[in-house]
């Protein structure tokens, strides 16, 4: 079992440190603000407003913190979610009731909605909401099978390349290709030279967006049938 470190990001968020990888889940610059442009402005924001039930499909549960914004958008948009999200290495339940997300979004619903979150089981879907639906697998993205044309939006937030690269591969990327609606979008915050060739070989058009405080750029990866 790795050691796990609570620490502070700079816009007063937590993030955790998993010393025997040298990585952290989220970026030291700030958390909350990485998770909301990666995954929220870059990603769910980039839905046509056409489609009113959206699948999403997060690799890298982690923290849950891109859950939890994700609920609260679907509130907010009165736009239904249905959530899945593949997570090998669940993170303690101890050390995810320290963590800071809900009091710096601030109100009882946040703080409402994460422990809901953290609460839903491995095994069967729960609903949250009247318009979002959290189904959480435990297990390694390479070892389940997905719906072909699933997913409108993936958030793609694995540990970096560095540290799991046989999750930055154009096998995998090929496997999310397939899952994915034509004209569905994936997003991450790596821009590696690595991840763009692999995800253009899966069959993906990339673009680089500007990215948050600490980061140059990230990525926005569409699957478009020729």
């Amino acid at each position: 079992m790795q050691k796990i470190i609570l620490q502070t990001t700079a816009d007063g968020s937590h993030t955790l440190f998993v010393q025997g990888l040298n990585e952290h889940y989220h970026s030291t610059h700030g958390a909350l603000q990485e998770s909301e442009l990666v995954f929220i402005q870059n990603g769910l924001h980039h839905i046509t407003e056409c489609v009113k039930e959206i699948n999403v499909l997060e690799v890298g549960f982690g923290t849950g913190l891109n859950a939890l914004l994700t609920v609260l958008e679907s509130k907010k948009q009165r736009r239904k979610i249905n959530y899945v999200a593949v997570e090998p290495e669940p993170v303690d339940e101890e050390i995810l009731a320290s963590l800071n997300f809900a009091l710096i979004i601030g109100g009882t619903e946040a703080t409402g909605y994460y422990k809901k979150i953290h609460e839903a089981g491995w095994v069967y879907p729960a609903f949250l909401s009247d318009y979002f639906i959290i189904s959480k697998i435990h297990a390694k993205l390479e070892e389940i099978t997905l719906r072909d044309e699933q997913f409108h939006l993936v958030y793609f937030d694995a540990f970096g390349p560095d540290v799991q690269p046989e999750l930055w591969t154009e096998q995998i990327f090929t496997q999310l290709y397939k899952c994915m609606k034509n004209n569905g979008i994936l997003v991450t915050y790596s821009c590696k030279g690595i991840v763009k060739r692999a995800l253009k070989a899966a069959g993906f058009s990339i673009e680089k967006l500007p990215g948050p405080v600490g980061k140059r750029e990230v990525l926005r990866a569409t699957k478009v049938r020729s």
